[in-house]
């Protein structure tokens, strides 16, 4: 990958969820194995038996976006912190996780492994649930979507996404109601961060006026 290489770091077999940046345009459910040969080789023997095979119009499309996977990962890495960085300090906001911000406890570990922090970040917000989901209503960039690593931005709410498959109970250990997952594309820079601080805005002057 752009941003980390595992086998740099004495891992035998990476697998990448290629569905997401290395296809990088949300039509494709694919993955990728990469490794020693001799490792490979036996993973290919099983394949065989059990009959995974990509279908070709979906390895021409993965083909299509790892050509522009070193284009576009650099804007997905600068568009997930500038919006980091941007909503850790809005009052909103209680918390951002991105091992690109010096607060998150890994942020040492990332900087030493990674080239890049990618696009994705979760921020939870002051009013909870309430406010978590009007903000995602405000938002006029990202679609509402649990996917990542496509050219769109894209946004969720974990606790409205499984509110009807889990109890109260499993919901609040699963996640904070208050959290929401952002995955910044390939957009205008200012135009995303201009966009999720304005939708902070108004929830927070919703609740100031509830």
């Amino acid at each position: 990958m752009v941003n980390q290489r595992p086998a740099d770091f004495g891992i035998d077999v990476v697998w990448h969820s290629a569905t997401k940046y290395l296809n990088g345009h949300s039509d494709v459910s694919a993955g990728v194995l990469a490794g020693p040969a001799k490792i490979l080789d036996r993973i290919w023997d099983t394949s065989l038996l059990t009959g995974a095979t990509l279908g070709p119009i979906d390895a021409w499309l993965l083909l299509r976006g790892i050509r522009t996977l070193p284009l576009r990962m650099p804007r997905h890495n600068d568009n997930g912190l500038a919006l980091a960085e941007a909503l850790s300090t809005h009052p909103a906001v209680t918390q951002v996780h991105y091992p690109g911000l010096p607060t998150h406890p890994q942020h040492k570990l990332a900087a030493d492994q990674m080239n890049g922090f990618g696009g994705v970040l979760s921020v939870e917000f002051t009013g909870g649930f309430e406010m978590a989901d009007a903000f995602l209503g405000h938002l006029r960039y990202p679609r509402r979507s649990a996917s990542l690593g496509g050219v769109e931005s894209l946004a969720v709410h974990p606790a409205s996404m499984w509110a009807g498959m889990l109890s109260d109970e499993q919901l609040t250990e699963a996640v904070p109601p208050g959290l929401v997952r952002l995955a910044a594309g390939t957009e205008d820079t200012a135009d995303l961060v201009a966009d999720a601080l304005a939708a902070a805005d108004a929830v927070l002057v919703q609740a100031v006026t509830a």
